[in-house]
């Protein structure tokens, strides 16, 4: 029987990759649709995408399929016909190639299987996901910036809006997606007579986020096709105005597409401009925040002078620090500061 996961270090793989000469395209997709056995499907998914040399995260459920991969440039028409004839569903898969891709984004492919591709937190058996919204095509979503009964909603992470948004889009502060869909509903009461817009990063939250406003007696209610990836590649194509302003923040190596030149965060050690996300480099925390190349070389690329002074110490010691601490990836948020509790970071199916 041949094997269905990885059995080479993480290490190794990123090496391997990293030696590659071969450019490689990102690119990521989502579907909803029906699975009967989705334990079947993604051990068959597996070897499709292995023989072609595919790396990445992807997500089956029941529901559907949630993916960012990696694959070489010379396989890109080859996966995307192997996908197609995979299931009738994937007929015609709509493709979002990144923007800002050095082919560096993963290096390992991990297929898993999952009670949903988009962690909703519904239990309402009467929601139907297949119930969306319009979609807008990049002509479209323009006009409907420049139309003031139309409400932008940003259905992605308080991390993600701070580095690129569009102009007055409404954030819903949440850490998670689950999180998200309840307080959409009770923020948007007053504006429940106007045109709801609803985006995300490549569609997947906003076109179920469209469902569920729609199933709470939301009528008006529309979200961009493909999410701000297909947006923003269908307008440059196209000569329009690129609306989008910022960065668009990807769940991947890159943690980054530059959209347009504007940066509008802010380095959360020094507050100079800056959007580039980083991990803390202390092993013990691995806060995802945003430094600026100053604060990197003054703080040894951690988030605080306690994270720089233990990353300093010893292997052991640092080791013997971290036992029986709890520990896991961390994000910032304003409100609660650097150091703030740990917390885990969504992945974007979340």
């Amino acid at each position: 029987m041949p094997v269905l996961h990885n059995l080479v270090s993480n290490e190794e793989l990123k090496a391997r990759m990293l030696a590659e000469t071969e450019p490689r395209t990102t690119v990521s997709f989502y579907k909803y649709f029906t699975i009967e056995n989705p334990r079947a499907f993604r051990d068959a998914l597996y070897l499709t995408l292995t023989k072609l040399k595919v790396f990445g995260r992807v997500y089956v459920a029941a529901e559907g399929i949630n993916a960012q991969v990696s694959v070489p440039a010379s396989q890109y028409e080859q996966m995307k016909a192997a996908l197609y004839d995979f299931h009738p569903a994937l007929n015609n898969l709509r493709m979002n190639i990144a923007l800002d891709d050095d082919g560096k984004s993963f290096w390992v492919l991990r297929l898993k299987v999952r009670e949903r591709i988009v962690a909703d937190g519904i239990t309402d058996d009467t929601f139907d996901a297949s119930d969306v919204g319009d979609y807008l095509k990049a002509a479209e979503v323009n006009a409907m910036l420049d139309d003031p009964q139309a409400v932008f909603v940003d259905m992605r992470n308080h991390y993600e809006y701070e580095v690129g948004h569009f102009d007055n889009a409404l954030e819903i502060p949440a850490d998670t997606f689950r999180d998200q869909l309840p307080m959409a509903v009770d923020m948007l009461q007053q504006d429940k007579d106007k045109k709801i817009v609803m985006y995300c990063t490549g569609g997947i939250r906003c076109e179920k986020a469209s469902a569920w406003m729609r199933h709470n007696g939301y009528e008006n209610v529309y979200h961009i096709e493909g999410g701000i990836i297909e947006y923003a590649r269908r307008a440059r194509e196209q000569g329009l105005p690129v609306r989008f302003k910022g960065k668009n923040f990807v769940f991947d190596e890159r943690m980054g597409e530059r959209i347009s030149e504007d940066v509008i965060a802010n380095c959360h050690q020094c507050g100079e401009p800056c959007d580039t996300h980083v991990n803390c480099l202390n092993d013990g925390c691995h806060l995802l925040f945003i430094q600026c190349p100053a604060c990197a070389e003054k703080f040894n690329h951690c988030c605080s002078p306690i994270c720089m002074e233990e990353l300093a110490l010893p292997p052991e010691e640092q080791r013997a620090r971290r036992a029986g601490r709890e520990n896991g990836n961390k994000i910032f948020n304003k409100s609660r500061g650097l150091l703030s509790t740990t917390m885990h970071i969504p992945s974007p199916e979340e």
